[in-house]
């Protein structure tokens, strides 16, 4: 029998992609409708009310448990066994004393800041980083233009590179932070205003042989006219400086006109050759290929599986994705159809994003109908979801039994956790025709039309 229940833990901290993955645990046992396990906070709290949920009074730091189904005693059980782990977890690091607060573990010896709180609290924490004389990386979105502007003006004058805020992937000296691929050493630094349009670069570099070296996140709207490139120009810099970088691509949705010509100026006094790869001059694709042809390197045909092709009339095409820039890619080459970023803000907020939780894919996926041509990311890495053909490929092939047509790009590389090669057959058995390179997957999907 259907019912709720919902439970306060006083005491009980733990972030946000945690307890979201907790949540997605106790929503895929059977006979759950509702799983919500996250900090009380205003966000949380009014998504739950929105949902029917009967509140009691909480406060932020209070562990909000909201469920609702046929096993919610089941899932009560399986949330304290959970609990326990987690705990059991943070004990054993608590034990080690790591630093409580940022400027503290800035006078310890490091290399990076890294930051990953709540959007309104990042600038604190990536100001005492500056301050301290080190580059940092601000993972945390939402934080206003006009703090991340200050933030990179102030490390003009400190000399240190700021990535982000809302950069989701970099990789220095082979480290992968954030949603990283496994990418082989090699020659090419990539300096990115776009997480997914930098992994897609690189696992196709991957592919053809040629690793990377450094890629430098610099946030989104760093090109933009607010922020004047200040990250951009000064990762550009840095890779010129360094010995092992022998040739640049920059990533980037179309940037603010003077803010390009400016970029061009520091181009231009660089040693180290710089391919552009900004959406509206080309696709990433193509970018990658300039850059391995100007390496000498040989341009491969990039891995796909496009399947059989369908006789039908398509007429509609959809396009469901959890990259911002692979979606703008294939909308810009597409011309035509309904496109969705679904790791926009204003779908992550009290979420986590879809390359972590499926959810409002698979809810956008179970309203296809006959005749649509779905075009989806799938992109993998550390961080993303450890296999997203499980959750994924169950709900392309009930589209695709009903007369739907799916196109999924595939972003990552054999040394992924996920295995790209596993994936793709999962994708391919469930009836999907797949790509690596997200721009001929997007040609594919238009031309069924």
């Amino acid at each position: 029998m259907t019912r709720d229940a919902v439970l306060l833990r006083k005491g009980v901290y733990h972030d946000s992609v945690t307890l979201m993955r907790v949540s997605r645990s106790l929503s895929d046992l059977p006979g759950m409708r509702v799983a919500i396990v996250a900090m009380a906070t205003e966000l949380n709290l009014a998504l739950a009310r929105d949902l029917g949920f009967d509140l009691p009074p909480a406060d932020p730091g209070d562990l909000l448990v909201a469920l609702r189904g046929d096993s919610v005693d089941t899932a009560t059980g399986e949330l304290d066994h959970a609990l326990a782990r987690l705990s059991a977890s943070r004990t054993q690091a608590a034990a080690d004393q790591p630093p409580l607060t940022t400027l503290s573990a800035a006078r310890s010896p490091a290399g990076l800041v890294l930051v990953s709180v709540p959007g309104e609290h990042a600038f604190v924490e990536a100001l005492d980083a500056v301050h301290a004389g080190l580059p940092v990386m601000i993972f945390s979105d939402g934080v206003p233009v006009a703090q991340e502007r200050r933030l990179k003006l102030l490390a003009e004058e400190r000399d240190v590179l700021v990535m982000g805020p809302d950069c989701g992937t970099a990789v220095i000296a082979g480290v992968g932070l954030g949603f990283a691929n496994v990418l082989r050493p090699g020659p090419v630094g990539v300096v990115a205003a776009s997480g997914t349009g930098a992994q897609q670069v690189t696992s196709l570099l991957d592919q053809a042989g040629a690793g990377v070296s450094h890629v430098l996140g610099v946030g989104g709207r760093d090109l933009s006219a607010e922020v004047g490139g200040l990250s951009t120009m000064r990762a550009l810099r840095m890779l010129d400086d360094d010995p092992a970088t022998e040739l640049i691509v920059l990533v980037s949705k179309p940037p603010d006109p003077a803010v390009a010509r400016a970029v061009q100026e520091v181009v231009e006094t660089l040693g180290t050759p710089v391919v552009s790869a900004l959406l509206g001059e080309r696709d990433l694709t193509a970018a990658t290929e300039e850059a391995l042809r100007a390496l000498g390197r040989p341009v491969p045909a990039w891995e796909s599986w496009p399947g059989w092709s369908p006789t039908s009339a398509y007429t509609k095409l959809k396009g469901v994705y959890s990259g911002g820039t692979l979606c703008a890619e294939a909308s810009l080459i597409a011309g035509a159809g309904e496109f969705t970023d679904y790791g926009d803000d204003a779908y992550t907020r009290g979420r986590a994003h879809p390359m972590i939780d499926p959810t409002l894919r698979l809810e956008a996926l179970a309203r296809v109908e006959p005749g649509d041509v779905t075009l989806m990311d799938v992109v993998l890495g550390h961080g993303a979801d450890p296999d997203p053909a499980a959750s994924l490929a169950s709900a392309v092939a009930h589209a695709t039994h009903h007369g739907a047509t799916v196109v999924v790009a595939l972003i990552g590389t054999e040394g992924d956790p996920q295995g790209l090669h596993r994936q793709a057959a999962a994708f391919r058995e469930a009836g999907a025709a797949v790509f690596t390179s997200n721009a001929q997957a997007a040609r594919h999907a238009r031309n069924l039309l």
